[in-house]
C-alpha cells in the first residue's frame, strides 16, 4: 500500500513557476513508477509526466516539454514535478499517482494508487 500527498500547488501568474511535491508512505517507493496528472473543470484526467523507478528515464506530454520537470529523491520519498512558464491552461488540479507494475507508466490504467490532488491556478 502507498500513500501519496501532493503539496506546492497555488496561484501564479502566467509565465511564473511553481513546484509541486508528491511525499509516498511506505519503505518500496523506490520500486514505483511515478507520474504526475491532471484535471480541468469539465475536462479528462491527463497525463502529464512520468519517471521510471530509477529516476533515469522520464516521459512528458507534448504541451509541457522543455517547461516542467519531473525528478525524484527516493531518500525522500518525494517525486517532484517543477513547472516553468505557466500558461492559463496549465490550470488544474494536478495528481500524483504511482505504478508498481511498470517501468515507467503514461496511461491512466497503469498506475496503482492516487493522491488527492493540488489545485494550480494560473491567471492572465
Amino acid at each position: 500500500q502507498v500513500q501519496l500527498v501532493e503539496s506546492g500547488g497555488g496561484l501564479v501568474q502566467a509565465g511564473g513557476s511553481l513546484r509541486l511535491s508528491c511525499a509516498a508512505s511506505g519503505r518500496t517507493f523506490s520500486s514505483y513508477a511515478m507520474g504526475w496528472f491532471r484535471q480541468a473543470p469539465g475536462k479528462e484526467r491527463e497525463f502529464v509526466a512520468a519517471i521510471s523507478w530509477s529516476g533515469h528515464n522520464t516521459h512528458y506530454t507534448d504541451s509541457v516539454k522543455g517547461r516542467f520537470t519531473i525528478s525524484r529523491d527516493n531518500a525522500k520519498n518525494t517525486v517532484y514535478l517543477q513547472m516553468n512558464s505557466l500558461k492559463p491552461e496549465d490550470a488544474a488540479v494536478y495528481y500524483c499517482a504511482a505504478s508498481g507494475l511498470y517501468n515507467i507508466a503514461t496511461l491512466f490504467h497503469e498506475y496503482d494508487y492516487w493522491g488527492q490532488g493540488t489545485q494550480v491556478t494560473v491567471s492572465s
